[in-house]
């Protein structure tokens, strides 16, 4: 590993060359500034670990060159130098942002211990830098792959409303990648270092939800064995998203109306009111404006979330971003497997884009690792895809070959009308009839007549 490179900027020359001197003995690599000058040319020239400066300089004091290390370059660490009777200016340095400071005349044993705790700080502080990189990389909008013009609307709105505090409501099928949207959403606003607190609203029971988002005080309810803060006061000057609201229970939707109009909220069993500054985006796999109708989802709530609406597209709706998802996934489980794959083949691609995707966009990734774990071809094929896919979406057979009748060549296509909409209701008859604009009736015999009694995807599986 490299050895770290300190600066040391002091205008008197001999105590700038005897530490110089000193660190490099202790394997350091170090360099002498006279001034604040030279050093911003030292610092824009060459990285630096650590900057160890003196307070009282020429032109520009040592508590400018802080100002600037800390705007300019906040992974590397500052020491300050402070003469006899000048401590009070040292402890205005820490809290200016400097990690620590020496008084002339410098003790060698100080010093060494000094840098060598400082160096560690650097190390936590550029580790952070490279995990917030890592996270930018990987919910930056460059990672969210969408060539369709449904997409490129999406993208639009992100870029609008990612540095305003406006709440964001996404609306779409599940696994159409809104956690995806919010987590770009958050990486590209002002409060990108601030913390991310995602919250599956279905995935709680109704009298556990109030508590995981407000908190609880010891004792309010059966198991309340301490206090417990809420992924609201976690969101603190960040972003908190919550999914599939749609769920939420009426009683929760009078106290996230207060919270979204006024920031406020009170932890259950508590009578302190906590004041919040967070960011909301939420998302529901239902129409919210249908759950409204219904007497399901209060109206103040809707209309006061719904201030910009990101709908997210089916992948069947954007069926050309279909190849380019694959190639991602591709290259991302074989990565994460160890695996070497080229590609996939042509059939393998028009295979693809013929199937519904009722699972959407993690559909798709969950099909394309099984097809990475188990072909053991380079290349992956039509064979390595599930039998249920290949079966949906094999649509150009049935008009290949000698000329049918009008009858015989819709068929296919309405039994994949009427087995999507049995898919999209989870096999609900009768939602899937509703869906359909037929009777319950009609659609059982049809389902008879294309031996669609049994979920396709279940059978596959036994």
């Amino acid at each position: 590993m490299a050895k770290p490179r300190i600066l040391v900027v002091d205008d008197d020359p001999i105590i700038r060359e005897s530490l110089c001197e000193f660190l490099k003995l202790e394997g350091f690599q170090t360099q002498g500034s006279a001034g604040f000058k030279p050093a911003l040319k030292e610092l824009e020239k060459q990285d630096y670990n650590l900057v160890i400066t003196d307070v009282n300089m020429p032109e520009m004091d040592g508590f400018e060159l802080l100002r600037v290390v800390r705007k300019r370059y906040p992974e590397v660490v500052s020491i300050v130098i402070t003469g006899y009777g000048t401590i009070e200016s040292a402890v205005e340095a820490i809290k200016m942002g400097a990690y620590d400071y020496l008084t002339k005349p410098i003790v060698d044993d100080e010093i060494r211990m000094i840098v060598d705790r400082a160096l560690g700080q650097q190390a936590l502080l550029q580790e952070n830098h490279n995990l917030r990189e890592l996270l930018r990389n990987q919910y930056g909008l460059d990672n969210i792959v969408g060539q369709d013009y449904k997409m490129l609307k999406v993208f639009e709105l992100i870029e609008a409303v990612a540095d305003s505090k406006a709440t964001v409501l996404m609306s779409g099928q599940s696994g159409t990648g809104k956690s995806l949207i919010a987590r770009a959403i958050h990486h590209r606003s002002d409060r990108m270092e601030k913390p991310f607190v995602e919250v599956s609203c279905g995935s709680l029971p109704e009298t556990l939800l109030e508590s995981e988002l407000f908190g609880h005080v010891k004792g309010s309810f059966t198991g309340a064995v301490s206090d417990k803060q809420g992924k609201f006061l976690a969101a603190d000057e960040g972003t908190i998203f919550l999914d599939e609201i749609n769920s939420a229970p009426p009683s929760l939707q009078v106290k996230l109306l207060r919270v979204v109009q006024e920031m406020q909220f009170e932890p259950v069993g508590s009578n302190q009111t906590h004041t919040v500054d967070v960011r909301i985006i939420l998302a529901s796999n239902t129409d919210l404006q249908d759950e409204v109708k219904a007497g399901r989802f209060r109206e103040d709530l809707y209309y006061r979330i719904n201030v910009v609406n990101i709908e997210m597209p089916a992948l069947a709706e954007r069926i050309t971003d279909i190849p380019l998802l694959a190639e991602r996934f591709l290259n991302n489980m074989c990565e994460k497997h160890g695996k070497d794959k080229t590609g996939f083949s042509a059939e393998a691609i028009k295979c693809f884009e013929n199937y519904n995707w009722p699972g959407n966009v993690r559909e798709l990734e969950n099909v394309i690792e099984r097809a990475v774990v188990l072909s053991k071809r380079r290349l992956i094929e039509l064979t390595d895809l599930p039998q249920y896919i290949i079966d949906f979406a094999d649509s150009d057979e049935s008009f290949e070959g000698k000329p049918m009748s009008l009858r015989r060549a819709l068929e296919d296509p309405e039994k994949k009308i009427i087995e999507m909409a049995l898919r999209r209701t989870n096999w609900n008859r009768q939602l899937a009839a509703d869906l359909l604009e037929i009777n319950r009736t009609t659609l059982y015999k049809k389902m008879k007549r294309y031996d669609l009694e049994v979920d396709p995807l279940l059978q596959s599986r036994r």
